[in-house]
């Protein structure tokens, strides 16, 4: 059986978690948990998917066999994932969308009735956008860090590494916000309830202590990745922070929840070691999600050409140092080891 690296696996679950949590409760649904209310994608290895789901008896996780058979290669993935989707829609009487249709995906369960297909030139930036991220999760090799947080197999350190680096993303991102923020194209993107660092600096104070940031190390990626985003801001490219404002906080509002219960649950942590993922000022997040999508449509509509493409290029930019930076995280895990 091939397992996939971490790179591949937080690329792919993040994108489900993000943009396609009805089709994960569709999948759940359909596959073993009729009556389940929530469903979050988890893994991926070659022979299957695997997601944790809460259903009225409570929590369960959930494999599914992919339906052509055992696969190797990352780009496999997409297809046996649209493949189970179709699937669960079938057995449950659900009309299925078009996977390269016209609308963005809403969270609601009973997203899965689309509009009919458009052309490619007609589809929404927001989800040309989305289908873009799927095919820049490269390969690699290296240890599984960011799988094993998700299940509930990481260290309360492994937890606070990533809460580290979320904290060096965050100071630059929101940096770069602040450098842009007079630009009538970024400002449908950034609300005030947004903002992560006096979280973080909560989280770190619990997790590590007053002298946290004597104590709290970049790894390369980290410092790459913040590096970039300081460069697109100081160029006064809004689009190109809109990239990595998207790629951030979207997923981490969305499948970021599932991380924050997970490891609350595992660590006995309270809100104050958690309080980066809590999102709850922004009120209903599913609509937050959709008003943040019709804001990227508009932008889209406001991008020549040349600069929508250069836009999906900083995207995949910004998803290939999320990547890296788990896979920094991993091999750093394992030289101390």
């Amino acid at each position: 059986m091939t397992n996939f690296s971490d790179d591949v696996i937080s690329g792919v679950t993040r994108h489900m978690n993000g943009d396609h949590m009805a089709d994960n409760l569709l999948i759940a649904r359909a596959f073993g948990y009729p009556g389940a209310t929530s469903s979050t994608m988890v893994g991926v290895t070659g022979a299957s998917g695997r997601w944790l789901v809460t259903d009225a008896e409570g929590e369960h996780e959930l494999t599914v066999e992919w339906p052509g058979g055992p696969i190797t290669e990352r780009p496999e993935i997409r297809r046996e994932v649209v493949a189970l989707y179709t699937a669960a829609c079938a057995k449950l009487g659900v009309p299925a969308r078009d996977e390269h249709g016209a609308q963005p995906q809403s969270d609601a369960a009973d997203a899965s009735v689309d509009a009919p297909a458009a052309a490619p030139e007609d589809r929404p930036f927001s989800v040309v956008i989305r289908e873009s991220s799927w095919s820049d999760h490269s390969d690699s090799e290296g240890a599984t860090f960011m799988e094993d947080i998700m299940r509930g197999k990481g260290s309360l350190q492994d937890y606070i590494d990533l809460v580290a680096q979320h904290y060096f993303m965050y100071e630059a991102l929101e940096a770069a916000a602040d450098q842009v923020a007079a630009d009538p194209r970024f400002a449908g993107f950034h609300s005030p309830s947004l903002v992560r660092l006096p979280a973080l600096e909560a989280d770190l104070v619990h997790l590590i202590g007053a002298d946290w940031r004597e104590q709290i190390v970049a790894v390369p990626a980290t410092l790459e990745y913040a590096a970039r985003m300081r460069e697109v801001a100081a160029e006064g490219w809004a689009a190109g922070v809109v990239a990595h404002h998207y790629t951030r906080y979207l997923g981490d509002l969305s499948g970021g929840q599932y991380i924050a219960k997970r490891v609350a649950k595992q660590h006995d942590l309270p809100s104050a070691g958690i309080a980066f993922y809590d999102f709850s000022e922004l009120g209903d997040l599913a609509e937050f999600k959709h008003q943040y999508r019709a804001a990227l449509d508009v932008l889209g509509e406001q991008l020549d050409e040349a600069e929508r493409a250069r836009m999906l290029d900083e995207v995949r930019a910004a998803y290939a140092f999320n990547t890296a930076v788990f896979r920094d995280l991993g091999q750093a895990k394992l030289a101390v080891a």
